[in-house]
This record gives structure tokens, sequence and C-alpha cells, in this order.
């Protein structure tokens, strides 16, 4: 079939959920970037109403630096009147019946017009409240689905999850979406969704019967998610929450066309509307930048494993590609991997040879000015041995430090306590990203191959360039780390 998405786009109504969040706004930008006549962008927010929403959606998006590329070539006049005729802010939530939308005439007005629904609000925290996490990402997902077939024109559904809803399974990762019936764990334990939610409820109940602390019932709904994640057989409330999600929209999509996107771990923007833009640490960065300021000594990760990038921008091609295709494609259940690992993969052993060179050559300066020297990092590659290494490095001399502030309370400040707090926290962390940094698993993406393969071809024979680009063998990881990302996380991130 011909592919052509600037002019699938064009006189398109689109919902867009979780609008605010870092690749949504890429996509958007990307929509009115290339297609100024799409129709309607429907943009959903958590907002109290009409008019936070709208503010919501100017101060978290379009007053970004995401969008200069935008206001440049248009001027901020014509801007203005591309975002007043073309984007609706909408108030609403996701994780509520109706998706939280009580403007009657609004959402009978979007059922009559949108063309495409794609849902992109999540919460990606790893260790989610249960009932945040099942609310959001699990029923959530369900909500949007029952949005979607209201919708008398609708096209397709087109939903963002993660290519970590494969769990820890190592080897080559198919692209195929879950059979819920087939779920289950190493118990011969059937998942049952239902019961899951059923649960939670139960769980809360009783945390508020017992009148315990909002810190409290937090707490302990980290836990029940973490708890019921393993048991399961995934490794955290995240993964295991994204995934149900998809076996609900599975199970539930009737002849509804349902295209699920799995990114990997979603980095920096390649090549538009810049290079560079980024919005806060994203997985790996947190580490790269700790190691920069001088302040990561040791990690937990196997050098040799693979870490799967890929840039926003490739993304949001990838979802707009993937939806000119399968719109209006009746009963279509397709899957897409957006990564790195299978045709270009880059380790955590490289990506540190990177950093080194990077900070070498670029120090980064001191809160009093004087320029942090780095050093190679001691990679541990186990998660025993890293235990075992931070008993011996620093637990043993706290409990010498603890014996000092019991033998001379009068010092000031409890030195053995925040010092005791801060490795709780390392550890904390470290159990949360180990699935991730020992990952033995590499995503197959011969359905994105396929997609690419298609796009480029009817771009090439049509426009003789590519606008819509998310093939990963085009990145060249070194010139990408050292000039683009790193750089872009110093300018957008750690500058403000």
């Amino acid at each position: 079939m011909e592919l052509n998405c600037v002019q699938f786009l064009q006189n398109k109504t689109i919902l867009v959920t979780g609008a605010t969040g870092f690749l949504a706004k890429v996509f958007v930008e990307k929509i009115l970037r290339v297609q100024p006549n799409v129709k309607k962008l429907y943009l959903l927010v958590r907002a109290s109403d009409n008019e936070a929403a709208t503010k919501r959606l100017h101060m978290e998006i379009f007053e970004k630096d995401l969008f200069k590329v935008l206001r440049e070539n248009l001027g901020d006049e014509k801007l203005n009147t591309l975002l007043y005729e073309k984007v609706v802010s909408v108030p609403g939530d996701i994780a509520t019946d109706q998706l939280g939308m009580n403007d009657f005439d609004l959402r009978e007005r979007m059922q009559k017009e949108i063309d495409i629904v794609v849902n992109v609000a999540a919460t990606t925290n790893f260790d989610e409240r249960y009932d945040i996490g099942l609310g959001i990402n699990t029923f959530g997902a369900l909500n949007v689905l029952n949005f979607a077939k209201k919708c008398v024109k609708v096209e397709l559904l087109l939903h963002v999850s993660t290519a970590y809803v494969c769990g820890e399974k190592p080897g080559l990762i198919p692209e195929k979406p879950f059979i819920m019936e087939d779920i289950r764990n190493e118990n011969g334990l059937q998942l049952d969704i239902n019961l899951e939610r059923e649960l939670m409820k139960q769980r809360l109940k009783e945390l508020n019967e017992q009148d315990c602390s909002e810190e409290d019932i937090t707490l302990s709904m980290k836990e029940l998610g973490m708890e019921r994640a393993k048991l399961h057989g995934w490794p955290n409330t995240y993964v295991f929450t994204k995934s149900m999600g998809e076996m609900l929209l599975g199970n539930h999509k009737e002849n509804l066309p349902l295209v699920i996107i799995r990114p990997t771990m979603i980095t920096s923007t390649l090549s538009e509307p810049f290079p560079g833009w980024i919005e806060g640490l994203r997985t790996v960065d947190s580490v790269i930048i700790a190691y920069g300021k001088g302040v990561l000594k040791c990690f937990l990760v196997d050098v040799n494993s693979v870490c799967d990038m890929i840039p926003v921008d490739m993304v949001a091609n990838a979802m707009i590609t993937a939806a000119a295709k399968h719109a209006g494609c009746s009963g279509v259940h397709m899957v897409y991997h957006v990564g790195s690992s299978h045709q270009n993969p880059v380790t955590f052993g490289e990506i540190h040879e990177i950093a080194v060179r990077y900070f070498t050559k670029n120090p980064l300066r001191s809160r009093n000015g004087s320029l942090i020297t780095v050093s190679k990092v001691r990679f541990i590659s186990t998660m025993a041995l890293f235990s075992l290494y931070m008993t011996l490095r620093y637990k043993l001399p706290l409990q010498m430090l603890k014996l000092i502030d019991i033998i001379y309370p009068w010092r000031n400040g409890d030195k053995y306590g925040d010092k005791n707090r801060k490795i709780e926290l390392v550890m904390r962390l470290v159990e949360l990203y180990e699935p991730y940094v020992l990952f033995k698993g590499i995503f197959d993406d011969r359905n994105t191959k396929s997609l690419c393969a298609n796009q480029k071809e009817e771009e090439i024979k049509n426009t003789e360039k590519l606008m819509f680009d998310f093939d990963p063998k085009g990145i060249k990881w070194g010139d990408y780390l050292t000039n683009i990302h790193i750089s872009g996380l110093i300018t957008h991130v750690l500058k403000k």
C-alpha cells in the first residue's frame, strides 16, 4: 500500500492522552510542524477544568524549547493562531470512566469527530502504588479503548506500551500480543486481572479501616504492587501493570484496529525538531550524569549487556507511520518493537567508554566552580557481588560511625543516620534497575523493520527526502552520545 504520512494526517482529528508527557509532546510537535492542515488535536491532560488544562498545555508543551523551530518558522502570531484553531485542551483522567470528561457537549463532539485515538498516558514509576498503576496503566488503557469504541468515525487505537513488558526473558523477544489465558507463573497460577483489582481494593479498604497514615498507605500499596508483579513473573509494578493493560486491550478490542508501540529506553531527539532535546533524566541518563559529577564510583551492570536505547523523535515517527499503515484496517492487532538492540546494538561498556572520553574532554564543574575529574567506574556484574561490595566498602565502616554516635551523642547531626539512609536509597535504586542493567534479551523488530522499509520506499519515491525516519541502523552511537545526547542532557536538564 502507498504510505504517505503527511497526506494521511491531513484533515484528521486525533485524541492524544498523556499529552504533557515527553513522548506525547514530541509526537504533537511533529504533527503540527509537518501537517498544519491536521483538522483537530484533542489533548487530554489531568486538570480540574478547561482553564487549568489550557494553562498546563501552554506551560508544559507549547512554551518549551521543543517548539522553538515551529515558532521560528511561523512567528509567534501565526503559531498562536495555529494552536488556537487546531488544538483543544481536554481536562480529564484516563483512570476514571468517560476519561474523567465532565463536559458532556465536548465529549459528544469528540465522539462524532475523532478519527484516531493515541494513548500515551502512563505512570512510569517502577515501584508505583498498585492502586495507581492499575488505575492508569491497566484499567486506564481499557477506559481509553471503551471511549474509542464510542467514536463513530474511529479508524484506529494506537497504544504506547514498553518493550519491557516481556519481563526478564533472555534471548530474542518476539513482537507478538499477549494472550491473557496463557499467562501462568512458574507454579502454574493463572493471572486474573479482575482478581488483582479486587485484591488491591481489599488491601486499600483494610488500610483505611485501620486509620493508617497516607505515608503508610503509600508504602503498603507500593509493596503490594511489587509483590504481585514478582509473583506473576514481572520485575516491577510498572511493567506488570503495562502488560495487563495490553492484555485487556487485546481481549476487548473486538474489530477496532489496534496498534501497540513498544519502545525501549527513550532518549533525546536525534534530529527533529533539532538534535538533543530532552526533558528530565531518563533511565541510563541518571547514571551518565552521576558519573560526570564524579559521584559514581561503582555500579551494578554487565558491561557486555546491550543497552537498548532509541531517540524520541524516531519513536514519534514510528507511531505516525504505523497509524498511517493500519488506520481503517478492521480487526488488526499489530505490535511494533521500536528499539536498537537487534539491528544496531550498543553495550553498557561502550557507553561507559564514550562517557569517559566526553567528561575527560568536557569536565563538569562543581558547586565551587572547580573542574570535576572523572575516573573509570568499578563495574560489578551480579547482585550478590554488589551487595558484598557495599557491605565491605560502606556498611561495615558505617557500624563504626554508629558506635561513635552512641559514645559521643553530643556531636552535631546524625551522621550515621544520614549515611545509612543514603546507602539504603542506593540499594533500593540498584534493586529497581537490576532487571535492566543485567538484561539478556534482544528485541526482535521484524514488524518495525518492514514498516520502516515500506515507509522509506514511499518517501523517497514521493518526496526524495525522509521525513519519518525511524531506522536504528542510521544511529552512529559514538557521535550521537558525544555530540547530541550528553550535551543535550547538560543543556536541557542540568542547566535548568
